[in-house]
């Protein structure tokens, strides 16, 4: 499981829908403050629509 909260923009690039925006990812988290959901990636540059197929792979972590 990858942690959107927690996880550097390397790991993100090596979940295979994210791959290429980990740096967007973290830019984005770092402006606007943790992820309560994984619906928000679609707020990302570049991301809206393309993560659903990997949700499982992802979480938002505790806290």
């Amino acid at each position: 499981m990858t942690d959107i909260n927690t996880a550097t923009a390397g790991e993100l690039d090596a979940v295979p829908a994210l791959q290429g925006h980990g740096f967007e990812i973290v830019r984005y988290r770092d402006e606007r403050g943790r992820f309560t959901d994984l619906r928000q990636l679609d707020e990302v540059p570049g991301l809206a629509g393309k993560v659903d197929r990997d949700a499982r792979d992802l979480t938002v972590g505790e806290g």
